[in-house]
């Protein structure tokens, strides 16, 4: 039975993709090697046996840590009963949740009526059920020096790609040629909410027919 380095669990509102406005249980794993410049989430990066602490004190923590707690995916989802969630979207992330077998977690929800969706920056190989929404971030020349795998370009539901300037829509493009991507979903999102990415996310949209993702939950100020 799979045990899952957790670094929290919420609910809230999705504010990225074809979900947004779409009420959610986020389910955030430990542990990521990419090593994205501009990510918001740095203090998963690192799983350190000094920072295991207990479910109990994983749950009662009040802002972004590094701790990690572990559970199975029945750990969860009772979890999430206990807690009187409301929300029957399942959104795992990370860190890089793709670094182990999501399967048996998808599975868990799926049976129980809720969706499931995973975020992942398409390094590492996909492990969940067919019935699950792929998001696909891919990360193009980190500092983690992983190459993006051409089956999760093929697994995604839809391809979100962050930028800030003409180089990271360049990638994009020679990405999608690359793998020969035609019908998936493309949103651009504007990293840091800066104006110039903003406006350029805005034209390249228009000029290419994608879709733009602009972290509504950060507009709003919610997690």
């Amino acid at each position: 039975m799979i045990q899952y380095k957790i670094n929290e669990i919420f609910e809230t509102i999705q504010g990225e993709g074809s979900f947004t406005g779409q009420p959610s249980i986020f389910i955030r794993l430990q542990g990521c090697p990419v090593g994205c410049s501009w990510c918001d989430t740095k203090h998963t990066w690192d799983i350190e046996l000094s920072d295991e602490v207990t479910k109990e004190t994983l749950l009662a923590k009040s802002q972004e840590t590094s701790q990690w707690a572990t559970f199975t995916a029945s750990d969860l989802y009772s979890l999430i009963i206990e807690r009187g969630y409301k929300a029957k979207h399942i959104v795992i992330t990370g860190g890089e949740p793709c670094m182990v077998d999501l399967t048996p977690l998808c599975s868990t929800f799926d049976n129980k009526g809720y969706s499931t969706q995973v975020e992942t920056s398409g390094t590492f190989d996909i492990l969940v059920p067919e019935a699950c929404w792929v998001t696909v971030s891919p990360k193009v020349n980190m500092r983690g020096g992983y190459a993006i795998l051409e089956s999760a370009m093929k697994r995604a539901n839809e391809i979100k790609h962050p930028i800030a300037t003409e180089q990271h829509v360049d990638d994009l493009k020679a990405l999608l040629a690359e793998h020969a991507i035609e019908n998936t979903p493309v949103y651009l999102q504007p990293i840091s909410q800066k104006s110039r990415a903003t406006e350029l996310a805005i034209e390249t949209c228009i000029a290419n027919n994608w879709r733009l993702s602009v972290q509504v939950h950060k507009y709003i100020g919610i997690e």
